[in-house]
């Protein structure tokens, strides 16, 4: 099983001591469902994101000293979502070596965004069980930091309404539209917003501003997608 993933390791930089680690980060619930095999990566998942989060906070406050934390919030936005752990994932040929239901494979799982971005969360949990702290830290700089220093040239589109634009195009879905209504004096307005597509509503926000309102509808929208991935 080892030699399996021997590329796969390589690409991530790290080689587990205990490789039935790196198969279960690999393992699908659909897999489980159909297999001899008792746990999905659904645990490592969770423990990798919170890993992640904490080692690219890390690299954001180091790198970028002069910044406010507003910024320093959407750079780490910017490569700890869905759709650019997705995008890691298909550099590191990610895909290949998932263990799917014959279902979820056949349906494309192998290039689904939430598949990807949650196996390579889960990989990442893994490497820390495997190895600890450091290693962990040294396998997401050595994956994410390429992109994050890219990220500042590309502040102008790291916001919410930018992602769920890409979102929902990346699963076929018409393009978000927002709905503008206002109360209050012309000094003292809140303004709502609600984002739909297709007619359906995806989430709704409110604030001092229509550009902040619509911020926070994307963000809710976002947020409810990646929920009924797990429904």
């Amino acid at each position: 099983m080892s030699r399996h993933f021997a590329k796969l390791q390589q690409s991530i930089g790290y080689e587990f001591s205990d490789a039935a680690l790196l198969r279960r980060a690999l393992s699908h619930r659909s897999w489980i469902a159909e297999s001899d095999d008792e746990v999905s990566n659904e645990r490592l998942e969770f423990l990798g994101d919170a890993v992640l989060g904490w080692a690219v906070a890390d690299l954001v406050y180091s790198e970028f000293e002069d910044w406010d934390e507003g910024v320093l919030t959407d750079l780490r936005k910017s490569v700890v979502n869905a759709l650019a752990l997705a995008e890691v994932a298909r550099d590191i040929d990610l895909g290949a070596y998932l263990l799917l239901g014959n279902g979820e494979d056949a349906a494309g799982g192998r290039n689904k965004e939430s598949i990807l971005s949650d196996a390579l969360e889960a990989v990442i949990g893994a490497v820390y069980i495997d190895a600890g702290s450091q290693q962990a830290f040294d396998v997401v700089q050595r994956l994410i930091a390429p992109r994050l220093a890219a990220a500042p040239s590309r502040l102008d589109r790291l916001d919410q309404k930018s992602t769920l634009q890409e979102l929902l195009a990346s699963r076929g879905m018409p393009s978000p539209s927002y709905k503008i209504t206002s109360q209050g004096p012309d000094h003292d307005k809140e303004f709502t917003a609600v984002v739909s597509s297709d007619g359906d509503i995806l989430g709704t926000g409110a604030g001092r501003s229509k550009k902040l309102a619509e911020q926070q509808a994307a963000g809710e929208a976002i947020d409810a997608l990646h929920a009924s991935d797990h429904a």
